[in-house]
């Protein structure tokens, strides 16, 4: 991006928080699904959420402005967009992932950011200690609402043809073992991840008729045995999370793990080399800094040159969600 000239872009940033505010509480109130395929007018829109007018007018005037509702005459609709994303039912439904994880996770989290700029620890989102009762299954559902998308889309862009074992290292949810095993009929997928979130993430795999396709190792990836002969190991959003001294250690136990011939599968939030952006990506790079101060805001080029250093043959990278994410893929000899 380039640099800004004026100070209303400053001013773009400093507030643009308020309009993510606008975004959660219209969701809350399942205002677009009470929008969808329809048109509505306040009056209405008051009775069914039971906000005041006078109120909701002016929630709905904000996300008329961003771009959220269209208003014609009196009458109000969802954009296009909110209408495919943000209408609950709908195959792309994406709200739950804003309402639970950003919203309820990610954005107090960052109230700390300073904290943990001054090297501070900060304990909760990326935590083991975080990964308990209510606070555990409010992530894990956002995580596996936000995941499904991108999940799909690695599945599809992967070619697994001929592989049987897969290991999801620090699989959340299991969304992306789920997405694999319902591209690759033939695949089995053991999902890795703390004890908490492992119960989570049975429910979700149980709910797609995959539980006997899909299993379970409790423990942190960094301490606890893998399991060896795989033909697939898979670490999405782990490596940008943990310090930068693990980041090799996670490497040597994916090269134990894998078969000769197997395959390395890295996708993860990646900046470019100059470290100059995407922003989206950059952005993320700042809640793992809370969990872990000693992380690094990693690029597909770091990646590569870890994996050949030990040993990895067939280096590949490219995009993966546009300005967000990167994939990274490599055999083991």
């Amino acid at each position: 991006m380039d640099p800004i000239t004026d100070v209303r872009e400053i001013s773009r940033i400093a507030y643009g928080f308020m309009a993510s505010k606008a975004l959660f509480a219209a969701l809350n109130l399942d205002l677009f699904s009470r929008l969808a395929g329809k048109q509505s007018d306040l009056e209405d829109l008051s009775a069914e959420t039971g906000v005041a007018a006078n109120r909701l007018e002016s929630l709905l005037t904000a996300c008329v402005s961003l771009g959220l509702l269209s208003k014609f005459g009196g009458l109000y609709a969802n954009s296009p967009a909110v209408e495919r994303y943000l209408v609950r039912g709908v195959p792309a439904y994406f709200g739950d992932y804003y309402r639970f994880q950003i919203d309820r996770q990610v954005y107090p989290y960052l109230e700390r950011l300073d904290a943990a700029l001054e090297g501070e620890e900060v304990k909760g989102l990326y935590n083991e200690e975080f990964r308990d009762g209510q606070a555990a299954e409010a992530f894990i559902v956002g995580q596996h609402s936000g995941s499904l998308g991108p999940a799909s889309m690695l599945a599809r862009s992967v070619d697994l043809a001929g592989r049987t074992s897969l290991l999801d290292v620090g699989g959340g949810s299991g969304a992306f073992a789920i997405a694999f095993c319902r591209q690759n009929p033939e695949l089995r997928a053991a999902v890795l991840d703390f004890p908490n979130v492992i119960e989570l993430a049975r429910r979700f795999t149980s709910e797609e008729g995959l539980a006997e396709c899909i299993s379970f190792i409790a423990g942190n990836a960094l301490e606890a045995a893998w399991p060896e002969g795989q033909d697939v190991v898979l670490m999405s959003y782990l490596l940008s999370a943990v310090r930068e001294g693990d980041i090799g250690k996670l490497i040597e136990k994916s090269w134990h793990a894998l078969e000769p011939g197997g395959l390395l599968i890295v996708h993860d939030f990646m900046v470019n080399q100059q470290k100059t952006g995407p922003t989206l990506a950059a952005l993320w790079c700042l809640p793992m800094l809370l969990g872990n101060p000693a992380a690094v805001a990693i690029t597909p080029e770091l990646m590569i040159g870890l994996l050949k250093e030990r040993g990895f043959v067939e280096l590949t990278a490219r995009e993966m969600i546009p300005d967000i994410t990167s994939l990274v893929l490599a055999t083991r000899p």
